[in-house]
């Protein structure tokens, strides 16, 4: 072909090569807000030199050679012994292996720990999701480790280490650990009260043997899990180590990887349970209460992952449309695709704003904020994830044609997409739990309207939703129906409430009339014309050092 037909122009550079945390303003500031002094210093450096990694053109690189070579089951070696080992790329342990030295395990523990991690969480997300399943697992074993001080001595220093060992041994011969965790089965799926799997005690205190299976066990490469299974005294929680002590294998028959939609560097299984040995964790039947930190540890990953997403895709659109020129200028100035740009920046900002604040709730451990998140993480992982989806679907069409080939990325953004609305229960699920929090826990709607009652008086259209609220609570008339209505507008005010206290006016005054006020359409786009569009863009824009 004649090099005269093939010039290339007007293409947009690769987003490469910058900062993904500095280059997130309302990460960034929310870091700020939310960490004492005293530690915001260290804590920006180690985000920066996260956020450097994560922008850079190797990692990139690794999440892509992830995706391509997933996962592979090698469930007997060449002798014909059940060895139940998960194969991953090299890429794949890379990723792990960097999170898990940047401290994305490691909460709990140490001062401001929660935002610290969510922040990095945020960041490193945004380079491959599909490892952030293990980083969460691991990170949320805790507190139901917790409910047995011996167990959580062991456990916990191993859990919250930032030293990544790959491959299977001991516990005791290892400097950091890696969990899962295994719920649902095929006959129940989230009615988790319908397992089948069967606990037998043995003749030794806390130990049993398990008889089951699982039909979603996330993260099957662990050292450890915590599963479900039916005790004599009921539903119970317990730890099943993958190696014993003794060095041998412990019986955990994975029958098949899933083949998923997205998501696919990360390998969820399908596990049998043979006479496997299982230690207690809390009481015999009450193991929905010993689990429950746990997942709602994961469901505040799940928010923090879907704005990762959600960062993810717009930066990609805003750089697209900051370089790609089209009827004569750069999309970026075109008033319509300012006004697409500016809707998802809105909808970017608010969900990370969310998210931050509710890191900083576990991170303030008071009974005020324990009430605040008994309603505000179900709410939030309700809505944002939900949001992510049409967020990414639209950053894409930014792109046109570009943006549906895989070499841009945002093909495999959309695909993990809906993930977060489904894992840790779907949408129904997490509805429902709003409306028994409701109804069984009066302080944690206190909590929440004591939130978003900081915000009142700044903005005329948050009062008016925080009235309709109000309303829509008080009449209990066919709620259950009505859930979703009822978590979405608590969603949306609480994220409101947020934006209009700490975000620049040109951002809250966009939330509230759209959102809030309902001058908004259907569609991604449709914001009223007479907004600072061009002030809402310019602060999403991620901006590359070229120097």
């Amino acid at each position: 072909m004649a090099a005269t037909t093939h010039t290339v122009t007007n293409q947009v550079p690769p987003l490469v090569g910058y900062d993904v945390f500095g280059a997130d303003r309302a990460l960034s500031e929310a870091v700020e807000r939310h960490l004492a002094p005293g530690i915001l210093l260290q804590a920006r450096q180690e985000l920066t030199t996260l956020g450097q990694a994560a922008g850079s053109a190797q990692v990139q690189e690794w999440g892509e050679r992830a995706n391509e070579n997933p996962p592979k089951l090698r469930t007997h070696d060449r002798y014909g012994h059940r060895i139940d080992e998960v194969e991953f790329h090299p890429a794949w342990h890379r990723l792990l292996g960097h999170a898990v030295t940047a401290g994305l395990t490691d909460a709990w523990g140490r001062e401001g720990g929660h935002v610290r991690r969510a922040a990095g969480f945020l960041v490193w997300t945004q380079a491959e999701a599909g490892h952030g399943c293990p980083l969460s697992m691991t990170h949320a074993a805790v507190p139901a480790l917790r409910t047995d001080p011996a167990l959580a001595a062991v456990w916990e220093p191993l859990l919250t280490s930032h030293v990544y060992e790959e491959g299977l041994r001991p516990a005791a011969e290892k400097s950091g650990v890696l969990f899962g965790m295994g719920m649902t089965e095929k006959q129940g799926g989230t009615d988790v009260r319908s397992n089948t799997t069967r606990a037998e005690p043995l003749a030794a205190e806390g130990e049993y043997l398990l008889t089951g299976h699982k039909w979603f066990c996330s993260a099957p490469m662990s050292d450890g899990f915590l599963v479900l299974a039916q005790a004599p005294g009921g539903l119970t929680c317990f730890l099943v180590p993958r190696v014993l002590p003794d060095a041998t294998r412990n019986v955990f028959a994975i029958q098949r990887l899933k083949d998923k939609l997205g998501n696919k560097s990360n390998a969820s299984g399908e596990v049998e349970f043979d006479g496997t040995w299982a230690r207690r964790v809390g009481e015999e039947g009450r193991g929905v209460r010993t689990i429950i930190e746990m997942v709602a540890a994961t469901r505040l990953d799940c928010v923090v992952g879907s704005a990762a997403l959600m960062r993810q895709a717009v930066a990609q659109a805003i750089h697209h449309s900051t370089y790609r020129s089209a009827f004569g200028g750069l999309l970026i100035e075109k008033p319509l695709m300012r006004n697409v740009l500016a809707d998802l920046a809105l909808e970017s900002e608010a969900a990370t704003v969310l998210g931050m604040r509710l890191a900083a709730a576990y991170d303030a451990d008071t009974e005020e904020e324990r009430a605040f998140l008994r309603l505000a993480v179900p709410a939030a992982k309700y809505w944002v994830t939900k949001r992510c989806t049409a967020v990414v679907g639209e950053a894409l069409e930014c792109l046109g044609g570009n943006g549906y080939v895989e070499e841009s990325g945002m093909p495999r953004l959309l695909r993990e997409a809906p993930l977060n609305s489904i894992w840790e229960g779907s949408g129904n699920v997490q509805a429902l739990d709003v409306l028994r929090a409701l109804q069984r826990e009066p302080r944690a709607l206190d909590a929440l309207l004591r939130e978003v009652g900081k915000a009142r008086g700044a903005d005329h259209r948050l009062d008016a939703a925080i009235k309709d609220l109000l309303t829509e609570l008080a009449d209990l008339d066919g709620v259950e129906a009505r859930a979703r209505r009822i978590v979405e507008r608590m969603a949306l005010v609480l994220q409101g409430s947020l934006l209009v206290r700490w975000a620049p006016p040109e951002v809250a005054d966009a939330f509230c009339a759209s959102r809030l006020g309902g001058d908004w359409g259907s569609a991604f786009g449709t914001l009223p014309h007479t907004l600072d569009l061009a002030s809402v863009v310019a602060r999403a824009r991620p901006v590359v050092d070229t120097r």
